[in-house]
């Protein structure tokens, strides 16, 4: 058992989505609620902060420069002086986007919530390179944590209502999900699984919400380590700097009493003894 350090002020109401960008050897993640982009620079220390939309949900690097963002109701393109939106994808204001990621052919899958936590009312939604999108998965609740492996063949996802960690078979050739499977049931006790990274050896390394710890998971459901955390709320996780040897928390404070707050919002880094690798990029 690890603990993580915190490396910055409690900067983040709801920290989330967290990924590494090594064009400047920097770590970016949302402040959710805030609609705030994030980014944390290694060498010096320093957090800046940029106003992106009302809510910034989820976000990854571009191939040719700049991000791809998941925002309230659907999805923009950033560069470092303007925000491109694109068509919004439904017009209730009930339901927002949550958190995503990008799959090995650099399409960006982002899923929803409502903001009641509503059963079934959310999606997953698929940005392709030429700006399509699609509708992915239904009937979902809390969309959350979604990560592939390093072989490009299996994608694990969190629906946080299930309490569980889901695998998909996903064929890098086509891009399309398969077999659906359960992985990982994590006990209430535990937490609640929230977002999630995978390692160089194939470990699931997952945020629990309320459980103050990341665990890691090996391919076959078995609990290999815990990160412990002086928060209740941490959301999620990613590897990055020198070596992918870094993980890089996420936490909230969203809902705690204001006893419970400090440290929550900060950043947190552990060093786990296992590598990360680098993440995909949007193509588009």
């Amino acid at each position: 058992m690890s603990r993580a350090k915190q490396i910055t002020p409690p900067v983040a109401g709801h920290g989330e989505g967290p990924v590494w960008c090594p064009a400047d050897g920097r770590l970016r993640w949302v402040d959710m609620l805030a609609g705030d982009l994030l980014a944390y620079d290694p060498a010096t220390g320093l957090v800046t902060r940029r106003h992106v939309a009302p809510v910034l949900a989820a976000l990854r690097p571009r191939a040719g420069g700049g991000l791809v963002a998941a925002v309230e109701r659907g999805f923009a393109l950033l560069t470092d002086d303007a925000v491109q939106p694109l068509p919004e994808l439904w017009s209730d204001p009930t339901v927002r986007m949550n958190d995503g990621g990008c799959d090995p052919l650099g399409r960006f899958w982002c899923g929803s919530m409502a903001y009641d936590a509503a059963p079934g009312r959310a999606a997953v939604y698929r940005l392709d390179p030429d700006g399509a999108v699609h509708t992915v998965l239904t009937g979902v609740t809390v969309s959350n944590g979604l990560a592939w492996n390093r072989a490009g063949d299996t994608a694990y996802y969190v629906d946080s209502a299930t309490g569980r960690i889901d695998a998909f078979a996903y064929d890098p050739a086509t891009g399309e999900l398969g077999d659906r499977r359960p992985v990982v049931s994590v006990p209430a006790r535990r937490g609640v699984p929230d977002g999630l990274c995978v390692d160089t050896e194939g470990g699931i390394w997952v945020a629990l919400w309320d459980g103050g710890a990341v665990h890691r998971y090996a391919p076959d459901g078995a609990l290999t380590a815990v990160v412990e955390l002086p928060v209740a709320r941490p959301t999620a996780c990613t590897f990055g700097g020198p070596g992918y040897a870094d993980l890089y928390v996420t936490t909230s404070r969203e809902g705690l009493p204001p006893g419970d707050r400090a440290p929550a919002g900060a950043l947190f880094r552990v060093r786990p003894g296992v590598a990360g690798f680098p993440g995909y990029e949007f193509a588009g």
